[in-house]
């Protein structure tokens, strides 16, 4: 149900442990399983952000019943992630938190 895509300027040395990383985080924050988590990256995108080039990233994250009050701790959690593993500032980063309505989100020939 979640999907997270990170957009960056930036390349990516390792992304499929970089992935793993994130995937288990969007669970364990949102307390969803893992088998439904899917990770998206783009890699070296062309971005400008606040007049510069310098490291930036966008976020979308998407799922079935975001909770509204658990933002702000989203978005912490995933700014700390960016620091760490891109060292991505928190202030260079933008993140759009969508709820889904289960009706409309598809899967196995179905919705939720």
């Amino acid at each position: 149900m979640p999907y997270l895509k990170v957009e960056t300027n930036l390349e990516i040395e390792n992304k499929v442990d970089f992935m793993k990383k994130a995937s288990k985080l969007v669970s364990s924050e949102l307390g969803k399983p893992e088998q439904y988590v899917m990770i998206g990256i783009e890699a070296k995108a062309d971005m400008f952000y606040a007049g510069s080039d310098a490291p930036t990233a966008y976020i979308e994250l998407k799922s079935i019943g975001l909770p509204q009050n658990k933002t702000a701790r989203l978005s912490e959690a995933l700014c700390v992630f960016l620091q760490e593993e891109l060292n991505i500032q928190s202030n260079r980063v933008y993140i759009e938190f969508i709820n889904i309505d289960g009706k409309l989100w598809g899967w196995n020939k179905s919705t939720f």
